[in-house]
């Protein structure tokens, strides 16, 4: 039985950052000509995907699983990979300054918030801060378990304080969704951040519109500067 909302959590990137599949794309177009074989492998090769849930899991360093993905790619016909796949990948990606700025206006107003994110990368959230954006940081490699799995957001809602049934789970994948749902999560499947601030706000009754000056940013304009890798966590 669902209970009042009272706490959020959310994924990373694809929500608090720019579309991460944007820069998947743009990185296998760039290495090979087709801007979808990447993500195509990492969700149909049977091996690619192991070696994102050994990476994900913090039992593959980034080195081993580019290494990996790297053959991978040549037997799908990439002649030349080049080093530094996944960093390629991390500077693709952009800050997203309203889901920024809802989440601080949620904390301000007394909404706990968790970040619960699978890794990518050995040092995939350098350059941000995450303990001033979230109250606690869930992340895969740390735990051992990726999302789906209940038992990372179960982890989430202990460290919160929180009832599942009174949490609400942002993610840009829907099966990540299903999995919190399972605990009794309440799942928000973002698509764009408008959306998604709107819907948040509708759940907890509370204003969550950046401070714009009366005026609304043009539309396209909500991503930040690029994330800057100079890891501040830990």
């Amino acid at each position: 039985m669902a209970l009042p909302p009272q706490a959020v959590l959310t994924d990373f990137g694809g929500v608090l950052t720019s579309d991460v599949f944007d820069a998947f794309r743009a990185v296998s177009h760039r290495i090979s000509g087709d801007p979808c074989l990447i993500e195509r492998l990492l969700r149909e090769d049977e091996a690619s995907g192991r070696l994102l849930v050994e990476h994900e899991c913090g039992r593959l360093s980034q080195a081993g699983f580019e290494d990996g993905f790297a053959g991978r790619l040549r037997a799908h016909g990439v002649a030349a990979v080049p080093a530094g796949l996944v960093t390629q990948i991390q500077d693709g990606l952009r800050l997203d300054e309203v889901m920024l700025s809802a989440v601080a206006r949620l904390r301000s107003d007394g909404v706990p918030v968790a970040i619960v994110s699978n890794a990518f990368g050995d040092d995939c959230y350098r350059g941000v801060d995450l303990d001033a954006i979230a109250d606690t940081v869930v992340i895969s490699s740390d735990v051992g378990v990726r999302k789906p799995s209940r038992r990372i957001y179960r982890i989430a809602c202990e460290r919160l304080g929180a009832d599942p049934a009174a949490c609400v789970m942002i993610d840009d994948l829907r099966h990540n969704l299903d999995g919190a749902e399972r605990l009794g999560i309440r799942g928000l499947h973002h698509l764009n951040s408008t959306a998604t601030v709107h819907r948040l706000a509708e759940i907890f009754g509370l204003d969550l519109e950046p401070d714009t000056g009366g005026e609304r940013p043009p539309a396209g304009t909500d991503q930040g500067p690029p994330m800057r890798y100079d890891r501040k966590r830990r």
